[in-house]
């Protein structure tokens, strides 16, 4: 840690998680429609799925024909998977045919974070390695992690958005490792 410096905890809050689901059954979208006018959106001559939105927690679940759906906007794993399980019983009570138990997959984790530091880009960029940095285009730093293999946005301002990450976990991780990989390169000031 460098002189004088104020290494504080850094603030991470899990912004959306995309999860996928396989039901290893087809899914009548029409039906769907039918059965829960209210909840969805269907226009298939927009777009193949079908839109299903709960307000809690606050998801949008896309559901094709082909039994498989993607769950976005929840805050968690966890209520990614209440998310799915919840739209899945919706349709059961609905009269939607729902045989197959439902696999998954956590595809994606974005949060945000500040490391309550500013951080030195001009330098980070060489120090780091693994960069792309074009200020004139973009204002953050981009950098490509290899453990845990997540793709973190680095502001001069201190803040940073993960990208990436399958769990939870590896966010903390990533942005733990990377603030005491600034603070041990001296690339970070506090004010």
């Amino acid at each position: 840690m460098s002189e004088g410096s104020k290494l504080r905890e850094p603030t991470i809050r899990i912004e959306n998680v995309v999860s996928s689901v396989t039901l290893d059954q087809p899914i009548d979208l029409l039906s769907v429609m039918k059965a829960v006018p209210d909840m969805v959106e269907y226009k298939p001559e927009q777009f193949p799925g079908l839109v299903f939105r709960l307000k809690k927690p606050k998801t949008a679940t896309l559901i094709f024909a082909s039994g498989k759906m993607v769950c976005t906007g929840a805050k968690s794993e966890t209520l990614a998977k209440r998310a799915v399980r919840k739209v899945l019983k919706y349709l059961k009570d609905n009269g939607i045919l729902i045989v197959s138990r439902p696999e998954i997959k956590i595809q994606n984790i974005v949060a945000s974070a500040d490391i309550h530091a500013r951080i030195d880009l001009e330098k980070a960029v060489f120090a780091l390695g693994r960069t792309m940095y074009e200020p004139e285009q973009f204002p953050g730093l981009i950098y490509r992690m290899d453990e845990p293999k997540v793709v973190m946005l680095l502001f001069a301002s201190g803040k940073l958005v993960c990208t990436g990450a399958k769990r939870e976990v590896e966010v903390k991780e990533a942005v733990y490792r990377l603030r005491d990989e600034l603070e041990q390169k001296q690339l970070l000031y506090y004010e």
